[in-house]
């Protein structure tokens, strides 16, 4: 009878240990919520009005709108558009800290917000869409006294009065 209580006692210890490592096992995997939910990049629409603008993103090209642009969430990004004969537009996307941080203090604890934080799983960019609409590029000049100065525009707008045409001459 002995045997079969000590077998038993053996077996029920294992079995704790057993459960105890799992628990710990799941904990470690479950500790970076943010990160395994909805990762460390965050995509981030790009347009502008007209389309075609060349895309920058913190000084690399990153194609022509419209675009999708994968994005680090734990970096602060800045976003030039450029479109030849309209000035440029410039932009910047900013991180702040994600609702799943949250999940973080409540399951997995510090080792979890650690990791969500070095990741930058933790983090959410804003805006999540950026829109260009781009301003006419215009020539500008100080007025002075007695003086004509000629605004020159690639895109006239409605309303400007027509006053002139310039004509290309063979030099």
């Amino acid at each position: 009878m002995n045997n079969v209580e000590a077998s038993c006692g053996r077996s029920r210890k294992g079995f704790a240990v057993i459960l105890v490592m799992c628990s710990a096992l799941a904990g470690l995997c479950l500790s970076a919520c943010a990160t395994i939910m909805h990762g460390t990049r965050q995509e981030v629409g790009i347009s502008s009005s007209p389309t075609g603008a060349e895309v920058w993103v913190d000084n690399v090209k990153m194609g022509e709108t419209p675009v999708v642009a994968k994005l680090r969430r734990k970096d602060t990004h800045t976003v030039k558009l450029i479109l030849p004969g309209y000035q440029p537009y410039e932009t910047t996307i900013t991180r702040s800290v994600s609702g799943w941080v949250w999940g973080n203090i409540a399951i997995g604890g510090l080792i979890g917000l650690g990791v969500d934080a070095i990741s930058g799983g933790m983090y959410k960019l804003s805006p999540e869409q950026v829109s260009g609409n781009f301003a006419v590029e215009r020539a500008a000049g100080l007025s002075q006294e007695d003086q004509l100065y000629i605004d020159v525009s690639t895109k006239p707008q409605q309303g400007w009065e027509h006053i002139g045409q310039l004509q290309k001459t063979g030099l």
